[in-house]
């Protein structure tokens, strides 16, 4: 803009500078010549009047350095004298601007130029009264011609006119340009130099304003959207359309071992996962794609979905769902299946046995109470196995068809010790409640449920002679159940398995008791839905403790 500025500035001061020379130079030729004729007609004038006296004779008393021509013509036009050239050679001069003037008003002038146009004539003609015309002339300069011959002055002079412009002309670029570079443009309404520019001014203002206020919606909407993706466990990661890392959440950084100073890099560096690779890749390719993988973490859902724009692949969201859970689930469904088949097929094999060895009368009539009793006993484990399973079921699906009600965590201990009392004496167990009365809004089936599960595991994993200890202890935020025994103990290393369901330490001795597997998985399922933290702390050969805390 500057240089723009500079060049037109330039240009017209150059081109005024020099039409403002040849104006006055026209002017001052014309003044001179004013005055040039002034002086030609009064020297006319002069000789006219001592023509008129004298007669011819006063040619011959004319001074030949005469600095102008005389010229006497007659009044048809011939040539009488001429001090410079041979009148008789002379053409006729009465078609001369200046004779046929001084012959109709007694007095005409005129200038004629040269063959070259560097040299001009003027001429004063007066008529005397015996009707012959006085001539004088003189030769003066064109102005081509003072231009040729000043021809070094002018030059210096159109230089000196140059420099003056081009010195003009940049300082006035300079100082024109120098508000509009000095422009505050957070604040464009302070800048009032120019009222040229006041409507740019107010559209820039209006535009600044508008851009602070999508700039700090963009802010609060990246500050939420980094704020979503930081809570989220889900890894996400956002990649352009040339693979380059824009956003990646804390739960993707570490899931896929990468810094979150990786933003900006290659997503292909930063990845070291072949199946997460492809499917990045497949989503370039503008199909969508997911897949279940392995991850040190656990097993993720890896999704790969590309982001079009007017029908173009401009980047690639990743997201990673943990399924670790749900496969786990899965498996523990198929456990639960293989096992519930096992369980049930068992009791079935050995009351399809005995009856029909029985129906083919091949048991003896001595024989016939012991198969009855074997029978009875297989049908009642299968009872309590389906009835088990049951109620496992309706806990799943979060006993919602249940009642919460207040009740004495006490008293139910109680209920429940009354009700084990003689399987814990055939097992010469002594069964021993303490504490003090508790209150607590719960689910009665549920608590009698976690009760009974844990103080018959209690008596049947015991030894002859040892002790069940139930203890209820009232606190002010939570009542606690302990139930601690003397019994044969659970190894370390398989503590945090036996809620599985069907989960047995000692299996020989869990068919001998007569045990289904699932009690502690419904005491683990309870306490869940009650909301109740549940301990375990065993020892084998020494015996096991289970705290139950119940808030209130």
């Amino acid at each position: 803009m500057t240089k723009r500025i500079f060049r037109s500035i330039f240009a017209v001061s150059l081109t005024v500078l020099l039409f403002a020379a040849v104006l006055i130079l026209n002017a001052v030729n014309s003044h001179f010549t004013g005055i040039q004729f002034a002086q030609l007609r009064t020297e006319t004038a002069l000789a006219a009047h001592a023509v008129s006296n004298e007669g011819a004779s006063y040619f011959d008393e004319l001074d030949d350095a005469m600095n102008c021509r005389i010229t006497w013509i007659g009044a048809d036009g011939t040539v009488l004298y001429d001090n410079v050239s041979d009148s008789g050679t002379m053409v006729n001069h009465l078609a001369r601007e200046e004779v046929r003037s001084a012959l109709a008003q007694g007095y005409g002038q005129a200038a004629r130029y040269s063959d070259t146009l560097l040299e001009r004539s003027i001429y004063a003609a007066q008529r005397l009264p015996d009707g012959t015309v006085l001539r004088l002339s003189m030769s003066q300069s064109s102005v081509l011609s003072l231009t040729l011959a000043m021809s070094g002055r002018i030059l210096l002079v159109v230089l000196i006119l140059i420099i003056w412009s081009f010195l003009l002309a940049r300082r006035l670029s300079r100082s024109v340009v120098q508000p509009l570079n000095a422009l505050n443009l957070d604040t464009p309404l302070s800048n009032l130099e120019y009222e040229e520019i006041a409507p740019l001014l107010r559209r820039l203002d209006s535009q600044q304003k508008q851009l602070r206020s999508q700039s700090e919606e963009l802010k609060q909407k990246q500050k939420e959207f980094h704020t979503v993706t930081r809570s989220l466990s889900e890894g996400l990661v956002l990649l352009n359309s040339s693979g380059t890392i824009l956003s990646i959440n804390p739960a993707a950084a570490r899931l896929l071992e990468v810094t979150q100073n990786c933003l900006g890099a290659d997503f292909s560096v930063a990845n070291q996962d072949e199946s997460i690779a492809q499917l990045v890749e497949q989503a370039f390719r503008g199909k969508k794609g997911e897949q279940t993988i392995s991850l040190p973490a656990g097993r993720f859902l890896a999704a790969a979905s590309p982001v079009r724009s007017e029908g173009i692949v401009f980047g690639v969201v990743l997201l990673l769902f943990d399924v670790t859970q749900k496969h786990q689930a899965e498996q523990l469904r198929r456990e639960f299946t293989a096992n519930v088949s096992h369980e049930l097929k068992t009791p079935l094999h050995a009351i399809s046995g005995y009856a029909e060895l029985m129906k083919s009368g091949l048991v003896p009539p001595r024989d016939t109470a012991l198969f009855s009793d074997k029978i009875y006993t297989e049908a009642q484990r299968l009872i309590r196995l389906v009835e088990d399973t049951l109620r496992l079921s309706r806990l799943d699906e979060g006993a919602v068809d249940m009642q919460w009600t207040g009740m004495d965590l006490y008293e139910s201990a109680r209920q429940v010790m009354q009700e084990l009392a003689a399987p814990a004496e055939l097992s010469q167990v002594t069964l021993t409640l303490e504490g003090s009365a508790a209150s607590i809004r719960a689910i009665p089936q549920l608590v009698l449920a976690i009760l009974f599960n844990l103080t018959d595991n209690a008596v049947k994993y015991n030894q002859p002679g040892g002790r069940v200890v139930l203890r209820i202890e009232d606190r002010s935020d939570a009542a606690v159940l302990t139930v601690t025994d003397t019994g044969i103990g659970i190894p370390e290393g398989q503590q945090e398995r036996i809620f599985e369901r069907f989960y047995r330490v000692d299996k020989s001795h869990s068919k001998e008791v007569g045990g289904t597997g699932l009690g502690l998985s419904i005491v683990k399922h309870a306490a869940l839905i009650l909301g109740a933290e549940l301990t375990l702390k065993s020892t084998p050969g020494i015996g096991t403790t289970v705290s139950v805390t119940f808030p209130k």
